[in-house]
């Protein structure tokens, strides 16, 4: 994990970037409130309560910011992987892909991992199938195309963007707990903190669905291009 590059540009960046709100709400407001309860803890343990904390609230953030953005913003954007660019432009009535270099794509599907993708009168009559095999298919590219540079950068920008956007909603949340507390102790620097936060991490969600498929696009384009190339 320390060593990968998609931990650091993918889950890592997005998670340092929507940790600041969650940051100041536990450094500056919880701290403070409760300064008397932690002053011990604070007196002892400085650097552990200090940049130990900060540490583990940013490394929660990578976890869980992951979770948020497939559980919520994929399945809500793709239904999981079934209605990803990569599923969507193998179909026979999506017209992305010329039909020629539709065709050179399915037909080496058929060939490297023996699996027959839907025609056009099945996928007619049973589309969430023919979806589902192709879901299987691009699995298998993704296998043999693990190594692939070119493809791991924009599974990493795209990657980047996704935990970016899940990340965003848990910073709005705490953002808003700032203003809340800034408003209701009349302090105007939380305000203002609050409402800027919360501006910002709330752009990211309200592009979510451009932005995803944007990248998702990307992704695809690369994906099947690197998989024609494959000799």
């Amino acid at each position: 994990m320390l060593t990968n590059p998609y931990f650091y540009r993918a889950r890592l960046f997005p998670a340092l970037i929507t940790s600041i709100p969650m940051l100041i709400f536990v450094n500056k407001i919880i701290a403070v409130q409760y300064a008397d309860a932690l002053k011990n803890v604070y007196d002892i343990l400085p650097f552990i309560a200090h940049f130990g904390l900060s540490g583990a609230i940013i490394f929660l953030c990578v976890q869980v910011n992951r979770i948020v953005a497939k559980e919520i913003f994929q399945r809500l954007h793709f239904r999981e992987e079934l209605l990803m660019p990569t599923t969507n432009h193998l179909l026979i009535s999506d017209t992305h892909y010329p039909t020629p270099i539709k065709d050179k794509i399915r037909n080496k599907i058929k060939k490297e991992f023996k699996i027959v993708l839907a025609d056009a009168q099945s996928e007619t009559q049973n589309e969430n199938d023919a979806r589902k095999l192709i879901v299987t298919a691009v699995s298998q590219i993704r296998n043999v195309l693990r190594g692939d540079n070119l493809l791991l950068q924009h599974n990493i920008e795209y990657g980047f963007w996704r935990n970016l956007i899940g990340g965003s909603l848990i910073a709005v949340i705490f953002a808003i707990a700032i203003f809340w507390y800034g408003a209701y102790n009349k302090l105007e620097d939380q305000i203002i903190t609050g409402i800027i936060c919360f501006i910002l991490y709330l752009i990211p969600i309200v592009l979510s669905r451009y932005i995803i498929r944007r990248y998702g696009n990307y992704y695809s384009k690369i994906l099947y291009e690197q998989f024609l190339s494959m000799k």
